[in-house]
């Protein structure tokens, strides 16, 4: 049993010397030490050994495997580091070579108006509401005034989800969930998504953006309103920016008026940005017609309001210099990055 023992240390001391990579090790290791290997069938024959001989041999069973563990877990290192150094080798870093430069992003154009949008009118104690952008057809249109016969509700303008529900046209049926709570006064801001069944060019696409301005206090005049947006246009455009109101209609406020600024290309003296007028167009506003109060079950008496809609696009358009709306939505990052 001794001879055996020994010869069995031998072959595997001499087959793990011979061994080139680590899965001939791991063959080693099943044909000597696993279930069916050759130390295993050593220790299956212990019941032919002499009682008082046992020990001595159990022991020296214990010691061949220790030393085959050993010789194995030697070797294994041993191909371990040859491969390591030998993939180093193969694998060479040249650390003088350029790095790639990784791309950040950063805010898109109407991301940059409409945040400084909002910084001017939350100054001047304005709160940030939303609202849903499928919009029920009363909120949309009856609740501000527009009967159901008006133009704007034909097919050819309006996104019809069903008969009564819409995909909003303006972000005005926001001011009218804000008047419904009952909660006096209001000073907010409306900014959101809407859609209008427009054909896509350099001014127009079926998507854009609108923010919807809207007071409602005692005491509220045209003044207050033209005081707001002048103080809106020298922030966002300049303090040089003069302000011209135009009469215009709008169905939910009466009188109306649409804003001009002085170009703040050419200061006013005319040029291709304004057309060689002086003034560019920048929104809509008016005095909220008692109409609209009334269905929002606030009196007329007793509150007032003024309200105005300002195209998004339009102020990112006029702020930077943009010639065509639809690059806002190329995502051209030859465009983009330019911001």
């Amino acid at each position: 049993m001794k001879e055996k023992l020994q010869k069995i240390r031998e072959e595997a001391m001499s087959k793990i010397q011979e061994s080139d990579a680590l899965e001939s090790l791991n063959e080693i290791r099943i044909a000597y030490l696993g279930k069916k290997g050759e130390l295993t069938e050593v220790l299956k024959g212990m019941k032919n050994v002499a009682p008082e001989e046992r020990p001595q041999v159990g022991q020296m069973v214990n010691d061949t495997r220790k030393a085959i563990e050993e010789a194995l877990e030697a070797m294994k290192a041993k191909h371990a580091a040859a491969k390591r150094e030998q993939q180093l080798k193969e694998e060479v870093i040249d650390v003088t070579l350029p790095a790639k430069k990784s791309k950040v992003g950063h805010r898109h154009p109407n991301t940059i108006a409409l945040e400084e949008l909002q910084r001017i009118f939350v100054g001047m104690g304005y709160s940030v509401v939303e609202g849903p952008e499928v919009e029920y057809d009363y909120y949309n249109f009856e609740a501000l005034n527009i009967p159901a016969n008006h133009p704007a509700k034909d097919e050819q303008d309006t996104f019809y989800v069903t008969s009564d529900i819409v995909l909003r046209t303006q972000t005005s049926p926001v001011q009218v969930h804000e008047m419904e709570k009952g909660v006096l006064p209001i000073r907010m801001i409306a900014p959101g998504r809407v859609f209008r069944s427009d054909e896509v060019d350099a001014t127009h696409s079926p998507s854009f953006h609108q923010v919807e301005g809207l007071v409602i206090d005692k005491n509220i005049t045209f003044a207050d309103l033209k005081g707001t947006l002048q103080q809106f246009a020298q922030e966002m455009f300049g303090p040089e920016t003069k302000v011209k109101f135009r009469p215009h209609h709008f169905q939910f406020t009466e009188p109306s008026a649409e804003v001009d600024i002085t170009c703040f290309k050419c200061g006013g003296k005319g040029c291709r940005m304004c057309k060689g007028s002086g003034w560019i167009e920048i929104l809509g506003c008016g005095m909220v017609h008692p109409r609209v109060l009334e269905m929002s079950n606030i009196d007329p008496n007793e509150y007032q309001g003024f309200a105005f809609g300002i195209g998004l696009e339009r102020i990112a358009l006029l702020k930077y210099e943009i010639d065509d709306m639809r690059l806002l939505y190329e995502n051209d990052e030859r465009f983009l990055k330019q911001f």
